[in-house]
């Protein structure tokens, strides 16, 4: 992450941001629906003394932001893209189903790359099944055996995890 500009979609409690602004981002967005998880990741870089102005905390739906964010042509060099499994959320317009959804939210989440950038797209999904068909214009690389932590790797299905960049 050294002095890249730093995008985590779905941002939970901000994990993969302070990993990104510990490795030398030079500014961080993290964008997730609830307003709790985006509290709890500024106390999270607040607490490993990571917190500044370059950091930026917006609570939006992932989906209508990126599109937003495409048109005023705003570029990162290193996306974390951790969508939930499923979300019916009310504050919504639909509901979001990993599996269904994943080449459009990956495909509007390549808008943003800047040339060189990476997307790292993952997902707890046990089922899932990337549509390489659909995204073959793509650079796409499973990266997956090398992100599951120790103490799961009896069950190397906890998650998938992707390298995808610029075909």
């Amino acid at each position: 992450a050294t002095g890249a500009r730093f995008l985590n979609l779905f941002a939970y409690t901000g994990s993969a941001t302070v990993y990104a602004a510990a490795g030398g981002a030079r500014e961080t967005t993290s964008i997730d629906l609830s307003r709790t998880y985006l509290d709890w990741a500024q106390e999270n870089l607040a607490l490993n003394a990571l917190a500044g102005r370059q950091h930026r905390f917006l609570q939006a739906d992932c989906r209508e932001w990126l599109a937003g964010a495409a048109r005023t042509r705003e570029r990162f060099d290193l996306i974390f893209l951790d969508p939930p499994t499923f979300s019916n959320s009310k504050r919504m317009d639909r509901e979001f189903d990993v599996q269904r959804d994943h080449v459009g939210l990956i495909r509007a989440t390549m808008k943003l790359l800047a040339p060189g950038g990476l997307l790292l797209f993952s997902t707890n999904f046990r089922k899932f099944k990337l549509d390489a068909e659909a995204l073959k214009d793509l650079q796409i690389r499973d990266i997956t055996k090398g992100t599951v932590p120790f103490d799961f790797v009896r069950d190397a299905r906890v998650h998938a995890c992707f390298e995808v960049r610029c075909g």
